[in-house]
């Protein structure tokens, strides 16, 4: 007879990559339930120096890190972020959980679930949003955080700083095999671009980091979202919103208007685009941008359409690799292809059509 206290524990994280104190984690979960369900966080983004691996690569590193006996004991599950409502992110992961405890023929509402998690500053905050769950505090781990991984594995100048003692041999075999391809390269290029950008455009003689104001334009006609692909770091080849920094003597519905027209050359007179201007909203997620703080004003214009001429004309700037109407039916679909949160952004002004 077992004599583990719970049915099933959950682990939350990123795995960005997996540590020894993500191991532990899991470990103590397989010691307190039956069966383990690692739920794997930022599901469905494009790589960037933040998230640079995918689902699939993140659950074989957990995979590597569990003993042959207890891979039938632990499943592996993918959530998208939702950075702008809590709730349909806990929604997410108990819908994900549920759905695995259903499929061994039990009843979500009557079985006792661990949450199994160490709080180790604000960030774990989400740690305390699960009140159905036992929550299973486990201590701080003498480890290498997933931050300073990242930081020195993806300086190739420094990547001889982070020995293989200091990662589980499943994360030190992945990070090996994955130097060699042409995404850690680009991944390199970006966090290069990106200290370059803090270190330009820091306040003169303070350490006070710049909080940035930015505009983005979510432009639907007839169905359709107009995109911008992205040509430079940071988020090189991603879909993104039409949009940019707010001038210094620039109202931000004006900006928001100037960059839609400089990025898209399209063919809407700016007093029309004026009168299409149904809603703006404020996304200020404070990590939403590797770049640093930065608070965008995202304005949604809905333009009317002349079924005789076709979607109004558009054009990629330099800026931009390319420029298209998306179907939204397609748009819904490209999550892990989006710059940053403008799915969200986006999606706000959809109605929460977006899928999560």
């Amino acid at each position: 007879m077992s004599t583990r206290q719970y049915p099933y524990a959950v682990v939350i994280g990123r795995f960005q990559p997996v540590h020894f104190g993500h191991q532990r984690l899991i470990d103590e979960a397989l010691r307190a339930a039956e069966r383990v369900i690692v739920v794997v966080g930022s599901d469905r983004k494009p790589r960037s120096f933040k998230n640079p691996f995918t689902f699939d690569e993140r659950e074989r590193m957990v995979r590597a890190s569990l003993r042959s006996h207890e891979q039938m004991r632990v499943s592996v599950v993918g959530v998208g972020d939702s950075p702008y409502n809590d709730q349909l992110w806990i929604a997410s992961i108990q819908s994900a959980v549920d759905k695995l405890i259903q499929q061994d023929g039990a009843v979500p509402a009557q079985t006792q679930v661990a949450l199994v998690g160490h709080l180790k500053d604000a960030s774990s905050y989400y740690l305390r949003l699960f009140p159905s769950w036992t929550f299973v505090a486990n201590p701080v781990v003498e480890s290498i955080h997933a931050t300073d991984v990242r930081s020195l594995y993806f300086d190739p100048e420094n990547r001889g700083q982070l020995a293989r003692a200091d990662l589980p041999d499943g994360t030190a075999v992945f990070l090996d095999q994955f130097a060699a391809t042409e995404d850690y390269a680009a991944l390199c290029d970006e966090r290069a671009f990106l200290i370059d950008y803090k270190t330009k455009y820091r306040y003169a003689g303070s350490n006070f980091p710049p909080i940035y104001t930015t505009v983005d334009a979510v432009v639907v006609e007839a169905g359709h979202i107009l995109l911008v692909q992205r040509k430079f770091h940071p988020g090189k080849g991603t879909w993104a919103l039409p949009g940019g920094f707010v001038g210094q003597h620039e109202r931000l519905q004006e900006a928001a208007i100037r960059e839609l027209k400089e990025e898209t050359r399209l063919k809407v007179p700016v007093p029309v685009l004026h009168g299409s201007m149904k809603e703006s909203h404020v996304f200020d997620a404070p990590d939403r941008s590797q770049r640093g703080r930065t608070i965008t004003h995202g304005f949604f214009f809905e333009l009317s359409h002349n079924q005789w001429t076709g979607l109004s004309d558009v054009r990629a700037d330099d800026d931009a690799a390319a420029v298209r109407w998306v179907p939204i039916a397609e748009f819904l679909d490209m999550q892990e292809h989006m710059y940053e949160d403008h799915f969200f952004i986006a999606n706000h002004f959809l109605g929460g059509l977006g899928k999560n």
